[in-house]
């Protein structure tokens, strides 16, 4: 009788461990889940684009600049004055074409439609209608009075737009809207973002 109790003495021992690593556990478990739970997400939220002043009037205009600005100058100390000696270098070149001048749009020849006969003997002759194109974009309001050369013989060209003076350079943005293509001694390329269009201007007095 006195073995078959101490029998039963241990087995209730074990039942007790048990039960109490099986509870260890599943606290355990919980504790872990409660420091280590999900991580809220951050949210971002975009910046608005930022607008240089002057573009609001014009759609095409991006609303980023596509290059760096141009300097603005003041009318101090400006010299207008055309330098000829530095080009008579180019006086030499002649240009001989047919008489249409290359850097304009407006001196494309224009076709015109040959008249379709008609399937009838004798009848009248059917032309087709001639479907008129998007408007031209205007001309460039800027005015190349004269450029500079730097020490590693790059070109920086002068522009006045109405009062202001601007001193920019190849890849440079003239007054928010115009960027400067090309660079030459007797004419510059200026491409208007607001309408996708390059025009070339020719050299002009101040």
């Amino acid at each position: 009788m006195a073995m078959q109790l101490g029998i039963e003495n241990k087995r209730q021992v074990y039942v007790v461990i048990v039960l109490f690593a099986v509870v260890l556990v599943f606290g355990g478990i919980e504790l872990y889940n409660m420091f280590t739970g999900p991580t809220p997400t951050k949210s971002t939220v975009a910046a608005p684009p930022l607008n240089h002043p002057g573009t609001e009037a014009h759609p095409g205009v991006a609303a980023a600049a596509a290059g760096p600005e141009a300097v603005k100058l003041t009318n101090a100390g400006i010299d207008p004055t055309l330098h000829f000696d530095k080009l008579a270098e180019s006086e030499d070149v002649h240009y001989a074409g047919t008489g249409r001048n290359i850097f304009s749009a407006e001196s494309a020849p224009v076709v015109i439609e040959t008249p379709i006969k008609s399937a009838r003997q004798g009848g009248p002759a059917v032309t087709v209608p001639v479907v008129a194109g998007p408007p031209r974009p205007p001309a460039i309001d800027l005015k190349y009075f004269g450029y500079t050369q730097g020490k590693d013989k790059s070109l920086r060209a002068f522009f006045t737009h109405g009062d202001d003076i601007f001193m920019a350079a190849v890849g440079e943005i003239v007054d928010h809207r115009y960027k400067v293509a090309a660079i030459n001694p007797l004419n510059v390329q200026v491409t208007d973002m607001s309408y996708n269009n390059t025009q070339t201007l020719p050299l002009t007095s101040f």
